[in-house]
């Protein structure tokens, strides 16, 4: 589908779901009306998250949200930013190498980029730096509000029906991963042929022998039944994968500014309150699994480590800014 038409068929379903809004009570008229748009399933962490949201922030009498997740409005995460960015009433989680490379905002994948990042509890104390605050005014440049980076959603792993040890284990393989600067680039050091179907596609990929496994974090991995076609989850943990949610600054800043406050805080709240919800979720996620008879493969990750390193540049990352970044964060 050509990006018109997908960006068209978007439009339609989102005049479709706001069309619900029109048969509110006049009493409700003054209410901010929004949509949160997500693709994972309904089951996981991120997608609750989205939903204790939605509850806190009508709770508040000022907002009017519907929450649609599994790809219910569009599969398409790209697509739906456009739709954001066009001034439509809309909430999208996405992650910071998507949006760094599609708003031009490079330095800003650094927070995906592998090994970088490790451990969640940094998150919060992320949002406070100047590095992130100077990043929210570059996307506000292209028209995009960056409400938060602080929601944890799980460490990345390679999960296949090959054993994998060493990076040379990867060479050939059929990958899907992210189609970013930073997801090509991972696939060059590793030796892999990286492709971006869409992440609900793995499932199918797999049984027809058109994808040899795929690079996603835990939560999906189980709530998608990964494991019924895909036998070792290799734990490389080679990203720590964050949702920046996203929304057009049109539609913020048509909010008052209280509304503004409390829509931030709420988006901010629960992503720290969820950051252990998610580390909770992982490791039960891995037992079920293991439990269905999927291999959790613990691996030494020094050695994809050290393969990563020389593409750092390639990925358009300075030594300095690394330095920069931990510096702000306290990460010796």
């Amino acid at each position: 589908m050509s990006i018109l038409k997908k960006t068209v068929a978007a439009a339609a379903v989102l005049a479709l779901a706001f069309a619900g809004f029109l048969a509110a009570p006049a009493q409700a008229a003054k209410k901010v009306d929004v949509i949160f748009a997500g693709t994972e399933a309904d089951t996981t962490p991120q997608s609750q998250a989205l939903h204790e949201v939605a509850k806190r922030l009508r709770a508040s009498g000022q907002f009017n949200v519907k929450v649609f997740t599994a790809g219910s409005l569009s599969g398409d995460t790209d697509d739906l930013v456009t739709q954001a960015l066009q001034g439509a009433n809309i909430v999208v989680p996405s992650d910071p190498g998507r949006i760094a490379a599609n708003q031009k905002v490079p330095e800003y994948g650094i927070l995906m980029a592998p090994y970088v990042l490790r451990d969640y509890k940094v998150l919060d104390k992320l949002l406070t730096t100047d590095l992130y605050k100077k990043w929210e005014k570059d996307f506000e440049k292209s028209g995009l509000k960056l409400v938060t980076n602080n929601w944890y959603n799980g460490m990345r792993h390679f999960v296949t029906n090959k054993k994998i040890d060493k990076p040379a284990d990867l060479k050939g393989l059929r990958i899907r991963g992210f189609g970013n600067t930073i997801g090509m680039n991972l696939a060059k050091a590793l030796g892999y042929a990286q492709t971006s179907i869409p992440a609900g596609d793995i499932f199918p990929a797999v049984q027809t022998k058109s994808l040899d496994g795929c690079e996603i974090q835990v939560p999906f991995t189980f709530s998608n039944r990964l494991y019924e076609v895909l036998k070792y989850n290799t734990m490389t943990s080679h990203y720590m994968l964050t949702s920046s949610i996203v929304t057009g600054l049109k539609f913020f800043n048509s909010l008052t500014p209280e509304q503004q406050a409390l829509f931030v805080k709420t988006f901010r709240d629960v992503g720290s309150e969820y950051q252990s919800k998610v580390a909770q979720v992982e490791e039960q996620n891995l037992k079920a699994m293991q439990d269905k008879g999927m291999i959790i493969n613990k691996v030494d990750t020094a050695p994809f480590e050290k393969a990563i390193a020389p593409y750092y540049k390639d990925m358009g990352f300075s030594p300095a800014l690394k330095t920069e970044l931990f510096k702000q964060l306290g990460i010796k």
